[in-house]
């Protein structure tokens, strides 16, 4: 009897929310055509030619946000794109119709070389094999609290595969493979590897702002803020603040005459072999270039050709920048070693 009595009542529910649903469907169709938001088919075309590594170099959150800001506002390069490189920076250029200026290549540089031979322990970490949760112990387990902890945090969250941990328990970055993403940069707890333009190569690898009386205690190869290489230096290019030497790369003409005068080897010289410096026959005999080498390899009486000793010759390129008649060549701008890396990969892929 109670079943009879609530049957209109249940048809009647089934009705009204069927009528409800409907109402609502309706809504949201004529809501969604009215609201649709057009997609420039440019969008898809870009996200398709990305590399799809998501690694935020771009600054945008990832491959998608890139291909709609480049797409949508022309104050965004069309070489923002780390990984994809030249390749990628010229097929975004070509579906926005914007120009793809030339990019210097980016690295990710170490700045510590205190590893398991070189720096000292404050205690056995036996947790996490991880630099974020070694951190947590006290500070890490390095008694130089600006050091590498070695726990390959970069290397696992490096997406190219660029990093590798040494025997010493350091970083070793492949710049052949390395992007300049900057993910290993931020996973970084202590702060010790910086992205930097593949050209600067003559670098205070140390980050260490202890006394040098302290620094040496705890790393064999730390800067002790001696200021030998701000003495040295011909461009003004090192200076001290807070015990620690730093290089503006802006300045930094990459000479070398900084790398042999530091006593505890803090600066790390990324280039194998500098060319050695010759004179050109459009030589006026100004004899600048004998007043401004370093070593006195350069000779020659005034008004005639000079020479170079190239036994003397240390390859720094300071002769070369200070000719008023640019009659003296050699001198280096690009970044060798990333150059020579380049052909080493190109010819074992072609191989």
């Amino acid at each position: 009897m109670f079943l009879h009595d609530a049957l209109p009542v249940l048809k009647f529910t089934l009705a009204f929310l069927g009528g409800l649903g409907v109402l609502f469907g309706i809504g949201l169709a004529v809501a969604a055509q009215k609201f649709a938001v057009q997609v420039d088919p440019k969008v898809e075309q870009v996200r398709n030619a990305l590399p799809g590594a998501n690694c935020g170099a771009c600054g945008f959150a990832g491959c998608q946000s890139y291909a709609e800001a480049v797409v949508a506002s022309t104050g965004v390069a069309p070489n923002l794109c780390a990984p994809g490189k030249a390749a990628v920076a010229d097929q975004v250029a070509l579906i926005t119709g914007k120009k793809a200026e030339a990019k210097e290549p980016e690295f990710a540089r170490i700045m510590c070389q205190g590893g398991r031979s070189n720096a000292v322990k404050k205690f056995v970490y036996e947790g996490v094999k991880d630099c974020r949760a070694a951190i947590l112990a006290g500070g890490g387990d390095k008694a130089c609290r600006y050091g590498c902890l070695g726990y390959g945090t970069c290397a696992k969250v490096c997406p190219f595969g660029a990093i590798t941990m040494t025997d010493e328990d350091l970083p070793f970055v492949d710049i052949t493979k390395c992007t300049g993403c900057r993910k290993c940069e931020a996973a970084c707890p202590v702060k010790v590897i910086e992205v930097l333009p593949a050209s600067k190569e003559v670098l205070v690898a140390c980050h260490s702002k202890d006394k040098g009386v302290d620094t040496r205690k705890n790393c064999k190869v730390g800067c002790i803020g001696c200021g030998m290489c701000v003495k040295v230096c011909p461009f003004e290019a090192p200076s001290m603040a807070n015990n620690l030497s730093r290089i503006d790369i802006n300045k930094c003409k990459s000479c070398g005459l900084c790398v042999g005068k530091c006593p505890t080897g803090a600066i790390k010289d990324y280039i194998p072999q500098r060319p050695k410096a010759f004179v050109k026959d459009n030589c006026i005999g100004c004899n600048i270039c004998q007043k401004v080498c370093p070593v006195d390899a350069a000779g020659g009486e005034l008004k005639k050709k000079h020479s170079i000793d190239q036994a003397e010759c240390i390859g720094c390129g300071i002769c070369t920048a200070k000719c008023p008649v640019q009659a003296i060549d050699g001198t280096f701008n690009a970044p060798e070693i990333f150059q020579a890396a380049q052909a080493k990969k190109e010819l074992k892929a072609s191989a």
